[in-house]
């Protein structure tokens, strides 16, 4: 099953770079987006359900300009799977650069995401499924 859960999160990142959406149709109902391991995340820290996820993503992407995002690697961790990113961009505000990368860890119960964590520092997302940082 982990393997299946990895080409999962691989085919939700790619689907995501096409439409720029929220694909739910493997994400339980219950779905949880938790921002507090990401230091100095100013926002909402938990998002509750596919509808909080799409709105997460609908704020944040109007936020950017020239925004990019791209998949590093991805590590089976049982019944999670550890997503390592990079994103790119200009706010459409300030004009500030953003250049970082930073980690997500989804959780799968019965075949469905249920949570899914961001990090700021991807070898804190490692430690936290229990793989080398």
């Amino acid at each position: 099953m982990s393997q299946e859960q990895v080409d999962l999160v691989r085919s939700g990142y790619g689907q995501f770079a096409i439409t720029g959406r929220f694909e739910a149709d493997i994400i339980a109902p219950d779905f949880v987006w938790d921002m507090s391991h990401f230091h100095g995340w100013p926002e909402q820290m938990v998002y509750m359900g596919v509808e909080g996820a799409r709105r997460f993503l609908a704020d944040w992407s109007a936020a950017w300009d020239d925004w990019q995002m791209d998949v590093e690697a991805l590590h089976d961790a049982g019944d999670s799977v550890v997503a390592v990113l990079h994103q790119r961009g200009r706010s459409k505000g300030a004009g500030m650069l953003v250049d970082m990368r930073f980690a997500q860890i989804w959780t799968f119960r019965d075949g469905e995401q249920t949570r899914m964590d961001t990090y700021s520092d991807p070898a804190e997302a490692l430690e936290a499924v229990g793989l080398e940082k």
